[in-house]
């Protein structure tokens, strides 16, 4: 039986099976090229652990659009596949065939029985019925952007940044943006957005507005991955490589205090440590929630690869609630969290982190990414 979560939250840690739809339409005449791009991308992606299956559908009223769904054991392997290398330059030759794409992923919460037969192993996993949490969503859409500059140009890459006017908040009558943050930390730029509505959408409104493409070509000679913004599959491949997606989000429910300052936390994992160490975070923070006097009134954990940031909204200032802010309450989270990072021999290893720890405060005051701007998007009439 599915239970209702309180709290607003999205996660991709639930254990559900993930069904992913991607939706397409093809320039005319390109049929033939894409099914032979779709067969070298079908029998890559058949050997990626975690992999179940997939379809492909063909529109029977516009012959032009397609459809592609697969099936994963669970969300994690397939982010990892779909934000790898690997992925990139499979599925380059698909891009010169489609004039537009949407993807949409979904966790498998019901089913009333088995549309194509699977695997003894896969027939051996629990229904999704016995599985599945139902989240409650706010509408909202999360997503980051992360990319690196040369050294020695941050403080000019900072200025840019910071210097730039905020592109109209209205995309369409069903989608808004409504937050745009930016951090830096040494180099590596973040950036986080929230959609309300559609996030592919919200981009492409992005990226056409004079302002932003004004700042965006303002920064490219600083970039340490070239790009060329008139080249439409460049553009294509840089933003690709500097997804960072959102892979849990918790906010308490009511909770609003007066003060709220917002923070990017900047985890560096061991190799083959990321996914480890946003699933810490998660859990830690899923658990927390739930207490009416927890500082942290929202967080979301963006991952990809060995990079995991994590974005909170602190009750008051953060060196007043470091442990929280840090993600490591409870026994041996901090040791655990150590284990995981590059920089983890500067956690304390004790068995119980207590909330004025000095070690936690001075490590939090060096992860804590340079706020370079923070935006709401004003109130419509």
């Amino acid at each position: 039986m599915t239970t209702l979560s309180e709290r607003i939250s999205q996660s991709v840690f639930d254990g559900s099976r993930l069904r992913v739809i991607l939706l397409l339409d093809l320039h005319e005449g390109a049929q033939r090229e894409f099914l032979e791009a779709y067969e070298h991308m079908r029998n890559s992606v058949a050997s990626v652990p975690g992999h179940i299956s997939d379809q492909l559908c063909q529109s029977i009223e516009n012959p032009s659009q397609w459809l592609i769904t697969s099936e994963w054991e669970s969300a994690p392997p397939f982010l990892a596949w779909v934000n790898s290398e690997e992925h990139v330059q499979t599925v380059q030759p698909l891009h010169s065939c489609v004039r537009d794409t949407r993807s949409l992923k979904f966790n498998v919460l019901r089913e009333t029985g088995q549309a194509f037969s699977v695997a003894p192993e896969q027939q051996r996993r629990p229904p999704a019925d016995a599985r599945a949490s139902v989240r409650v969503g706010d509408g909202v859409v999360r997503h980051a952007l992360t990319f690196t500059v040369r050294p020695g140009s941050e403080e000019t890459v900072a200025k840019i940044l910071a210097g730039y006017s905020a592109p109209a908040a209205r995309v369409d009558d069903h989608t808004r943006l409504q937050r745009t943050s930016l951090f830096m930390h040494g180099n590596r730029v973040v950036r986080a957005i929230e959609v309300q509505g559609d996030l592919m959408a919200a981009l492409r409104h992005v990226a056409r507005q004079p302002e932003v493409r004004a700042v965006e070509e303002a920064i490219n000679p600083y970039l340490e991955q070239d790009r060329d913004l008139d080249d439409p599959n460049s553009a294509r491949i840089f933003f690709t490589r500097a997804a960072l997606p959102a892979v849990h989000h918790v906010s308490g429910e009511g909770r609003r205090p007066r003060e709220v300052n917002r923070h990017a936390l900047f985890y560096e994992a061991k190799e083959g440590c990321g996914l480890a160490v946003a699933r810490l975070l998660s859990e830690q923070d899923e658990a927390a929630a739930a207490h009416p006097e927890y500082p942290i009134v929202s967080s979301t954990v963006f991952h990809r690869e060995d990079l995991v940031v994590r974005l909170v909204d602190v009750s008051g200032p953060i060196e007043d609630h470091a442990v929280a802010a840090l993600g490591v309450q409870g026994p041996r989270k901090a040791a655990a969290l150590a284990r995981l990072l590059v920089d983890g021999d500067e956690l304390p290893t004790t068995l119980d982190v207590r909330p004025g720890d000095a070690t936690v405060a001075r490590y939090v005051s060096r992860v804590d990414m340079q706020l370079i701007t923070d935006r709401l998007a004003p109130e419509e009439n």
